[in-house]
């Protein structure tokens, strides 16, 4: 098979398992946390056992799988050196940092997160007594989740923004524009993982606290990200 031929196997693949992985981390905050907030303890520990320990599974591995085909579609490219030093190459790192830290949040803060709170779960319908730790385990996984929902849609824009518009594009203050990524990725993710403020900082409790807000200021981050960044600082 030609390099162009792997170009779109791996594309089409990290496409396919992008959109299970996105849309399963929609389902998750837009249909099930509402849901559940309306149900009895008895039916939310049954859908948390029999519902959403199925749906992790492909959630987790849908972002697994997503990472590994885009990480394949970056070492079949030609000349990689020269891509990343142009538009296309600014503009995918943009998405690639931010889809990178999404995945990163899956496994290591919400899987470890849901794993607590549906043991505890478990335990509970079996008789037995509620892990007195796993609500500050739903508070960060929620937080996480809630994150990467807010990232997914900037990350989305530079995913879909690089193949389509980026190409005959000329840059100017590549440095600055990193220090302006970096910094706007480090504040979100941080204050994600209460690491800046605690986890029920101000921005935290605005951004993050109903799923309607996380989707409105995840809007309103993109539209400020993509203008002073990339039509302010980096864009000639």
């Amino acid at each position: 098979m030609t390099r162009n031929g792997f170009d779109f196997l791996f594309r089409y693949a990290h496409v396919l398992s992008g959109v299970t992985w996105i849309g399963l981390l929609y389902f998750f905050n837009f249909v099930q946390t509402p849901a559940f907030a309306e149900l009895s303890d008895g039916a939310r520990s049954e859908a948390l056992r029999k519902i959403t320990w199925r749906a992790l599974w492909w959630f987790r591995y849908a972002a697994l799988a997503t990472f590994l085909f885009g990480l394949a579609l970056i070492l079949v490219k030609d000349e990689i050196g020269d891509y990343f030093e142009a538009a296309p190459g600014y503009s995918i790192t943009t998405g690639m940092l931010f889809g990178i830290t999404m995945f990163v949040n899956v496994w290591a803060v919400i899987w470890r997160a849901q794993k607590v709170v549906i043991g505890s779960a478990e335990t509970v319908a079996n008789g037995g007594t509620a892990d007195p730790d796993a609500p500050a385990w739903a508070k960060k996984g929620a937080r996480a989740s809630r994150a990467n929902t807010f990232m997914s849609f900037t990350m989305l824009w530079f995913m879909i923004y690089t193949p389509h518009m980026a190409g005959a594009q000329v840059l100017e203050n590549k440095g600055l524009y990193m220090a302006f990524l970096l910094v706007c990725w480090a504040f979100v993710e941080g204050s994600a993982l209460g690491l800046i403020g605690g986890l029920d900082s101000p921005f935290n409790k605005l951004v993050f606290d109903k799923h309607r807000d996380t989707i409105l200021y995840g809007i309103v981050f993109l539209v400020a990200f993509y203008v002073i960044g990339w039509e302010l600082i980096i864009t000639a």
